[in-house]
């Protein structure tokens, strides 16, 4: 295959950890390739053991671990101690990759990481290839598992996101171009610190083969790209929201342009010029009822348009891709807007970096704001000073009251709150949402963007927006607006 060469698999012994949905495609991928393969997870559900500890690591050649395992995992310990190779399932999958049917060799792999805005981004990134015409899925951490795609002969490309678990046990991926959107302190539970959480972020620099993208207001990643260990020729490619300097994308006036791949090195006009991508209006679907357009929503679409283009994307395909793409559920999702005002789902903002984007797309004094839920250790005293002045009113759900008590009392004194009873999860959000419906004044908002994770009361960042949907569709009002779009 052009040079390379595949793991030889087959008759090795490999333990596949995790049964989730990357685990059972690892599992499949190794079982096609000749491997044996001995499973475990802790719930016991298919696997070959429920307990590590009637394993024999002493038999095993290679570990696959799931994303939700993490180092500190006994078992991963264990054969990390006796020198077993530990991969992700993103690691087998660069390993395993297939040329492609239609010649030169594997697709590759244009790569994202980052605390928040990884799926806007690499859902706005597969539509740009998609106006291309090319064959590029969103994988990884979002869509199918990168093992199925990376072996798939039919695709040109892949946009890949991934995961700070993810990217810990992955060792070898060379992406065309990689980029890490922000770092804000998020699963330190998972990682140990801070910076072990940052490194892990770091790795999908290494190896990059054309251009490492960073948003230049971010000094601590702007250190991981020159800390990284890339190609010959590989570029830095700063993105800014004001205007760029040569080997950046930016924003003029109202135009996303590119000063990076706009024309050739060579070109002695370069320095002095620019590629027009995309323009405001083609993003203003993307702004929430009774929002400005976000400026992390832009900064997202710069980073898709500098992965596109790094790929050799026309700056006509980035404006087309841009203009097609349309969020998921949960992501700044108007549910309804009911006797003058909005009620805004933004379930998916699980960390307070994610809930102060939303809550600044908003007018000041507007927004009564459900937050709460597992917090995982982390303290909301920053959020609450960054966003306070947005803040007609604080509803707050969930097990963990003591970190919201802390911040609204010190930082928001004058702002009403209401705790609500964590003891009936079924009614949790319905409770929630009547008193936020009280708080609320027309022309204003009620924005659930919890800053919290969802596992205490909820199965998922989807089902607490679910339920926040189905509780605002229960409200009768007079003057009751459905949604259209």
């Amino acid at each position: 295959m052009e040079g390379r060469t595949q793991p030889e698999l087959a008759g090795r012994r490999v333990l596949v950890v995790g049964l989730g949905v990357s685990g059972r495609a690892a599992a499949q991928a190794l079982r096609r390739r000749g491997a044996e393969v001995v499973t475990l997870d802790r719930r016991g559900e298919g696997a070959d053991h429920a307990d590590a500890s009637t394993l024999d690591l002493g038999s095993i050649d290679l570990v696959v671990a799931s994303p939700g395992f993490p180092p500190s995992t006994p078992v991963l310990v264990e054969a990390l101690g006796r020198g077993l190779a530990v991969w992700s399932e993103v690691e087998l999958a660069w390993q395993l990759r297939v040329d492609r049917a239609a010649g030169g060799g594997p697709a590759p792999w244009l790569v994202l990481t980052g605390t928040n805005g990884k799926t806007t981004t690499v859902g706005m990134l597969e539509q740009i290839l998609t106006a291309a015409g090319e064959r590029g899925p969103a994988v990884g951490n979002v869509g199918p598992p990168v093992v199925e795609a990376a072996t798939d002969p039919s695709l040109d490309v892949l946009a890949v996101e991934l995961s700070s678990f993810q990217l810990h046990f992955t060792h070898s991926v060379a992406a065309q171009a990689s980029a890490v959107l922000n770092i804000a302190p998020d699963h330190l539970d998972w990682h140990g610190s801070f910076e072990e959480y940052a490194a892990a972020k770091g790795r999908i620099y290494e190896r990059t083969e054309v251009a490492c993208v960073y948003p230049v207001d971010s000094p601590r990643v702007e250190a991981l790209v020159r800390e990284a260990d890339v190609a010959q020729g590989a570029r830095a490619v700063g993105l800014t929201l004001g205007a760029p300097m040569p080997g950046q994308l930016g924003v003029i006036d109202d135009l996303l342009v590119d000063r990076v791949f706009h024309a050739a090195p060579e070109d002695p006009a370069r320095s002095r010029s620019a590629a027009e991508l995309a323009t405001m209006a083609d993003l203003a679907h993307l702004a929430g009822r009774g929002a400005s357009l976000p400026a992390h929503i832009v900064m997202d679409a710069l980073a898709a348009a500098a992965l596109a283009r790094a790929h050799g994307v026309a700056a006509s395909a980035v404006r087309d891709g841009l203009r097609a793409y349309r969020p998921g559920a949960h992501r700044i999702e108007h549910v309804r807007t009911l006797d003058g005002v909005a009620y805004v789902d933004d379930s998916k903002a699980t960390n307070a970096h994610a809930a102060a984007a939303s809550l600044k797309a908003f007018e000041d004094g507007s927004v009564v704001w459900i937050a709460g839920g597992l917090a995982k250790g982390a303290r909301f005293d920053e959020l609450v000073v960054d966003c306070v002045d947005r803040l007609r009113a604080v509803v707050v759900i969930g097990v963990d009251a003591a970190p919201w008590d802390e911040a609204l009392g010190r930082h928001a004194p004058s702002i009403p709150v209401v705790r609500v009873d964590p003891t009936d999860t079924g009614t949790v959000m319905s409770r929630a949402v009547q008193s936020a419906r009280r708080l609320s004044r027309r022309g204003g908002t009620v924005l659930l963007a919890p800053a919290s994770a969802s596992m205490d009361q909820f199965d998922s960042y989807a089902h607490r927006g679910e339920a926040f949907a189905e509780a605002v569709h229960a409200l009768v009002g007079v003057d009751a607006e459905p949604v259209t779009d």
